[in-house]
């Protein structure tokens, strides 16, 4: 005997081999999401340590325009006094930039107001708290 041909198989036999079906679509689709995900991941990194090469030498550069700044002040200056000059304005830099961060985590360690909404929300269904008090 041959075997039936798609347009000759019931549809018991279809039905049967509809699981099958579905579970290599869904395999197929899965592999095609890690081969995508594998990608990217890869061109990811590549570009992230490009990045950190370029951090690398950018603090390089930085010693150069350092070195430079106070070169240039040692023109009009004693080279003492240019190299403390430019420190000292580093040094204004650097307090700028840990107040800022000081500020941000003062500001990232506030509780979130979800939290805060969420108990006042368990408040009234327990039926405790202000929440049926006039706010001002």
């Amino acid at each position: 005997m041959t075997a039936p041909s798609n347009d000759e198989r019931s549809l018991f036999t279809l039905i049967g081999e509809l699981p099958d079906r579905v579970s290599d679509l869904v395999r197929a689709e899965i592999d095609q999401v890690k081969a995508e995900l594998s990608y990217k991941a890869k061109h990811f990194g590549i570009g992230a340590g490009l990045i950190a090469a370029a951090a690398f030498v950018g603090i390089f550069l930085l010693g150069t325009l350092i070195a430079t700044g106070i070169l240039a002040l040692a023109l009009v200056l004693p080279a003492w006094a240019a190299a403390l000059i430019v420190s000292g304005a580093l040094l204004l830099v650097i307090l700028i930039l840990v107040g800022i961060a000081v500020l941000n985590f003062k500001r990232g360690s506030e509780p979130l107001e979800s939290i805060e909404s969420l108990r006042r929300d368990l408040d009234m269904v327990k039926g405790t708290g202000d929440y049926d008090r006039d706010r001002d």
